[in-house]
């Protein structure tokens, strides 16, 4: 159900618009946990490793998308926020079109590429063939993964975030399932494990469409919308290309890591694996609080609530180090026990190091949360450029780190390059905060006040034991605040009359 995130208390909207994204990250770092380990026990080893060398390559492309179709749907929240329902429908025809185009390029091109782009990787040889087989079977499906991205994205602009996490529980059950069948009983072996991903994204799609059909009458596209105006087109592409482009760059740099890990060898590769499925769920927390700060902001951008904007920043940010602390700790005291999930017997060498990997990134968890916040808020007030350049520092410093710290400590070096990106992201994103922060203090605020309503009878049961006349308002942005006020004077008090039956 499309909900307002412009009134109440800002780290309150927040916080309840932020806890179904949580859970929703959570059920899909699961199904991951279940792939991997399902994958690791069942194929070994070596599987595990072939599934953890595409890591890098699919967040490149996929990667992507993602942040592309997420860049899509911020112009949605802010006409929205600014209650334009032309606008809201012309952004969702824009974003439709831009990403089925996107699906097209990448489902035909991608598995094209992704032998001769392991090989460039210096995959191990004896990897290549199962991680040829999982990279072409992921980018196959990639329109689904994309389309259930975009319309996630454009039904929390709208101010719900708990249908998505629905249909990404279902999707997350139904993989489980399926990846324990195509794995185990059919043998389709690492295909299989892709194969269950893209059947659950699609029929999440399905579910999705319904649901907007049905019951979001205000993501409704006419068929006069479908004629795509170039200023709109050029603003989503403003907003979906940077924020893209800013998810290819950290995966180059991923490729990097990727590189080094493989010249290391088959142990290292799967430590790097199981420890970033157990770091991915930290992660995905705190990234999820970073969405709800972005959707947040772009709503109360386009209501002209500077006020709100200013105080949710700093509210979000205070539970993004509180959250930080609390999952560092967990990882640094449980992370051995975790990771053994993921492997049998005899691997006491990757456990060792994953859990060596889970400490170094756990320390510095409050860097990410900080990351994940201010960039959120910079996106919702429509910034393309800063986040792109953090981008660009996140990929010096992880090549960096990985190059130079990999050759003189081997792993450790190597870990070190997510929290160092970590580090150059922030320095670079707090003083472009402090600027647009400045910018707001000066933006004229919108009040919200109530609008003229009439009386509204609400009669109770027949036997006529409770009556009561309510007045029901909504509280709006208005242009004049002061001829508000005197309308909303005259309107009649509240009334609330009780009889009893005697």
């Amino acid at each position: 159900m499309a909900r307002s995130l412009i009134t109440g208390h800002p780290w309150r909207v927040i916080l309840l618009f932020s806890i179904p994204l949580l859970i929703g990250n959570v059920v899909q770092q699961l199904y991951q946990f279940a792939d991997a380990i399902v994958v690791g026990r069942q194929l070994g080893v070596d599987a595990l490793a072939a599934v953890g060398a595409t890591g890098s390559l699919l967040f490149l492309l996929l990667g992507f998308a993602w942040g592309m179709t997420s860049g899509f749907a911020i112009p949605t929240a802010q006409a929205f926020g600014a209650r334009d329902a032309a606008a809201v429908r012309r952004s969702v025809a824009v974003g439709t079109t831009l990403t089925a185009a996107a699906s097209v390029v990448l489902t035909v091109g991608a598995p094209l590429l992704s032998e001769p782009l392991l090989v460039l990787l210096q995959t191990p040889p004896e990897l290549i063939p199962e991680a040829t087989v999982f990279a072409q079977v992921s980018f196959l499906g990639s329109g689904a993964v994309m389309f259930f991205n975009y319309l996630s994205a454009i039904i929390r602009a709208i101010g719900d975030s708990r249908t998505p996490l629905v249909f990404l529980s279902l999707a997350c059950v139904l993989n489980v399932a399926l990846v324990i069948v195509m794995v185990g009983p059919l043998q389709w072996g690492v295909a299989g494990a892709a194969a269950s991903t893209v059947v659950s994204q699609a029929l999440s799609v399905v579910w999705c469409l319904d649901y907007v059909r049905r019951r979001l009458p205000a993501l409704h596209v006419r068929r006069e919308d479908w004629r795509l105006q170039r200023a709109d087109v050029i603003e989503h592409l403003r907003l979906g290309l940077p924020m893209g482009f800013q998810a290819s760059i950290i995966a180059i740099g991923t490729l990097a890591v990727q590189v080094r890990l493989n010249e290391l060898g088959t142990p290292e590769v799967a430590a790097y694996t199981a420890a970033s499925r157990v770091d991915g769920l930290a992660i995905a927390l705190l990234q999820s609080l970073g969405l709800a700060v972005s959707m947040y902001v772009a709503q109360n951008f386009g209501a002209k609530r500077p006020d709100r904007i200013l105080r949710g920043v700093t509210q979000s940010t205070g539970i993004a180090i509180i959250a930080a602390a609390v999952l560092g700790a967990v990882l640094i005291a449980f992370g051995s026990q975790i990771v053994e999930l993921f492997v049998g017997g005899g691997a006491e060498q990757v456990v060792a190091m994953a859990a060596e990997m889970l400490v170094i990134n756990g320390l510095t968890y409050a860097v990410l949360g900080i990351l994940f916040v201010i960039r959120g808020a910079l996106q919702g007030l429509g910034h393309a450029l800063i986040p792109t350049v953090t981008g660009i520092v996140e990929l010096v410093m992880r090549v960096g780190a990985a190059v130079v710290l990999g050759a003189l400590f081997g792993f450790v070096g190597v870990v070190w390059s997510n929290p160092l990106a970590w580090i150059g992201a922030v320095v670079v994103l707090v003083p472009a905060y402090l600027h647009a922060r400045r910018a707001l203090l000066r933006m004229p605020i919108s009040p919200l006040t109530p609008t003229p309503t009439a009386p509204i009878p609400i009669v109770g049961p027949t036997n006529g034991s409770l009556v009561v006349d309510a007045v029901v308002t909504a509280p709006v942005p208005v242009s004049d605040p002061e001829r508000s006020r005197r309308l909303f004077a005259r309107l009649p008090r509240v009334r609330a009359r009780r009889r009893l039956r005697r």
